[in-house]
């Protein structure tokens, strides 16, 4: 595909905190509740759409979720992924000025990872339009080793409060059980089968990847989402002819994720050991012999670069990239905080630095503080997130959708709004289905709803 929709999904893992001095505790589920109020108009569920064409609900477990709008651009979908924290993070303000206004001494946090303290894990899912032709077997097959050794520089790290002093690269990797699975909460899979486009079934596929975790690193970000978009260009052109499968991806992935050195070797079918730098090289020799005769986009041109800079580095020392990747940044944050103060590895402090790294609340969270004093690459501008904000992208399905959730908005239009349709129900009732994603713009339904 020349053109492609990329979307993140992140369910946010939230704390609400109570001033023991007297405030009234308040649930987990009523903070929720405050955190959407000022968005949600009365309904009992929170579930909307936003001006700028995303997604923010309540997902299982009282997760707040943010779904960014439909991207066909890599660097706009960081931007729009940010974009989301910044929203959660003035709704969470919003929040605690209504709580105390109802006689709550309350402090929402809210973490952008992927596990909470009792071991629980919740997920940051990619997804990619893909289309249709190609077999889901070749998917899979040609995928997988791909997504098991990414991990790499896509990880976010964690403390394993199970192990003393253990660290991992991975946050999603220990939940992992399947190769292949439709369940998202259960039995994860490498490869998700769940297959919902919101477009044209006949035509597009939506792979929908729930194993990797969610980045505060934009680098990372855009890393992750640029080398897998150009490993599905060469799975759809067919062009991957070299059998990587691995011998256990489950037990790969879990393994690669324990060695922060990244000189874990794994066992692949044809019974050669590789580690995930060497597979990860692989896959970028078959991407540079792949773009060799094509014209190359900016982007496409500098997601190469920043892959094969990680690589080299990753295969001499990792510790290089603690300005780009999320768990090399954390682990020297944490590796410093437990020399300075002479601590254990699975002391609480520890956790605590390890959850805070992840608090989206800029005068907050530990990675913000650290990219202010210019200690962690950035790729966007405040402009540019501020603008995303408020206004959708102007290239794809998007775009329609968020002005119209805007004027919906300002002139309290009774209306449903989904993914591919919007329905009017005043003054008269009128369905637009839209099954191109990559469509911006619905002259017919553009004349009717302005005119209204």
């Amino acid at each position: 595909m020349n053109r492609r929709i990329y979307g993140l999904e992140n369910e946010y893992g939230i704390i609400c905190t109570t001033d023991h001095r007297g405030g009234k505790p308040l649930s987990i589920q009523n903070a929720v509740m405050y955190l959407f109020r000022e968005i949600i108009s009365g309904r009992m569920y929170p579930d909307v759409f936003l001006e700028n064409g995303a997604r923010f609900y309540q997902d299982i477990g009282c997760h707040p979720e943010y779904a960014t709008p439909e991207c066909d651009d890599v660097f706009e979908l960081v931007i729009h992924d940010r974009a989301g924290e910044r929203i959660i993070e003035r709704l969470s303000v919003s929040a605690e000025q209504s709580m105390k206004n109802d006689g709550f001494s309350s402090r929402i946090s809210v973490f952008k990872n992927n596990t909470d303290t009792p071991g629980n894990t919740y997920g940051c899912h990619e997804n990619y339009l893909m289309d249709r032709n190609v077999s889901f077997r070749q998917l899979a097959t040609q995928l997988i080793p791909f997504l098991v050794t990414r991990q790499v520089y896509s990880g976010a790290g964690k403390v394993k409060s199970s192990n003393r002093g253990s660290y991992a690269i991975s946050q999603r990797a220990q939940h992992i059980r399947e190769e292949i699975s439709i369940a998202t909460t259960t039995a994860r899979g490498i490869i998700n089968t769940r297959d919902e486009p919101h477009a044209d079934r006949e035509k597009y596929r939506r792979l929908h990847v729930i194993v990797g975790d969610s980045n505060m690193s934009e680098f990372a970000t855009y890393l992750k989402v640029g080398t897998m978009s150009i490993i599905l260009r060469m799975i759809e052109d067919n062009f991957i002819g070299r059998r990587l499968a691995l011998h256990n991806s489950v037990e790969a992935i879990q393994r690669i994720s324990e060695d922060t050195s990244c000189k874990q070797l794994v066992e692949l079918e044809n019974g050669r050991r590789w580690s995930a730098v060497e597979m990860q090289r692989e896959y970028y020799e078959m991407a540079s012999r792949y773009l060799e005769y094509r014209d190359l986009d900016p982007v496409t041109e500098d997601i190469m670069g920043k892959w094969e800079r990680v690589l080299i580095a990753l295969e001499t020392d990792p510790m290089q990239l603690n300005r780009e990747l999320d768990w090399v940044i954390k682990k020297q944050l944490l590796e410093t905080y437990v020399k300075s103060r002479k601590l254990k590895w699975d002391s609480a402090a520890v956790q605590m630095l390890d959850l805070q790294y992840h608090n989206i609340r800029t005068d907050q969270g530990l990675f913000y503080k650290l990219e202010r004093r210019g200690l962690a690459d950035r790729l966007t501008t405040d402009e540019q997130v501020s603008h995303a904000m408020h206004h959708p992208p102007e290239t794809t399905r998007a775009k329609f959708r968020g002005k119209f959730v805007k004027l919906a908005n300002d002139r309290k239009i009774l209306c449903g709004v989904n993914w591919s349709y919007i329905q009017l129900y005043e003054p008269y009732q009128k369905l637009f289905l839209s099954t191109d994603p990559l469509q911006a713009e619905y002259e017919e339904a553009s004349r009717m709803i302005y005119s209204i």
